[in-house]
């Protein structure tokens, strides 16, 4: 393994855990069974938790999109905090008051709505719009939902978070040329799903085809494995991406990018 080579651990729905250059990095982590305690049991997680919150000691950053509680889930962040002590969490101004509102210093939370954020020489982060199911400005600056870029020394790496394809969140992708790695969902928005309360977000035709525009080298779907109400199949994927035939490689479970 190289020396930046990043280690990436799925951790089902869009959570995803990064290590780099002695930097570990959680986005949107969900780890717990609070959607089903608070919506209910058809909201069953189908993955199990491989580990709890209150064992994560090796959290230096923690990315949050948007309030929604499979995204930031206070059974999730407030265990967290409290292990991995020195975190700091990186997240839009009303995310940042829900977390303080758990229990989390203000000291630790970097407001996103900067734009770009130094976390270390060989990491930046960039923050972008995401429209769920719009792109929605916050009046202090940022958007209400976001997704993240992140530079890690010689990669771009994308995290949509959760967002429909919209043509200002293509424009900003466009900007890095090309994208080495895209984390972007594939859980679709229909009629049924949002009767449901499901917002959705992409297709797996639109997913593909928004990869495709922005230049993505590696494409690895998300939202698509933890609900039953709200799941794509493994095999939905693979086939589409077979019969397409997309300038990407595919992966599901990834281990290194």
């Amino acid at each position: 393994m190289s020396a930046d080579t990043i280690k990436v651990k799925m951790l089902g729905q869009v959570g995803v855990r990064l290590a780099c250059h002695d930097i570990v990095i959680y986005i949107d982590p969900y780890l717990s069974d609070y959607v089903e305690k608070t919506e209910g049991g058809n909201l069953k997680r189908l993955i199990p938790v491989e580990v709890a919150p209150s064992n994560i000691l090796d959290a230096n950053y923690v990315l949050i999109t948007h309030e929604h509680i499979d995204h930031c889930d206070p059974e999730t962040i407030i265990p967290l905090s409290i292990s991995s002590a020195k975190c700091k969490f990186i997240c839009s101004k009303p995310v940042s008051e829900l977390l303080i509102g758990w229990g989390v210093d203000e000291n630790r939370l970097i407001n996103n709505a900067n734009g770009v954020i130094n976390i270390s020489d060989e990491v930046i982060v960039h923050t972008l719009p995401s429209a769920h199911p719009t792109i929605v400005p916050l009046v202090d600056g940022g958007w209400e939902c976001v997704g993240y870029v992140l530079e890690v020394q010689d990669k771009i790496i994308y995290h949509a978070g959760d967002t429909s394809v919209n043509e200002d969140l293509i424009i900003h992708l466009q900007k890095f040329n090309a994208i080495d790695v895209a984390f972007m969902p594939v859980n679709e928005c229909n009629y049924y799903r949002k009767k449901n309360g499901i917002i959705g977000n992409m297709t797996i035709r639109e997913a593909f085809q928004m990869a495709t525009d922005v230049d993505v080298k590696i494409f690895i779907p998300t939202h698509w494995d933890m609900f039953e109400c709200n799941q794509v199949y493994k095999e939905e994927i693979e086939l589409l991406y077979e019969k397409l035939k997309p300038p990407f490689e595919l992966l599901l479970y990834p281990e290194y990018i």
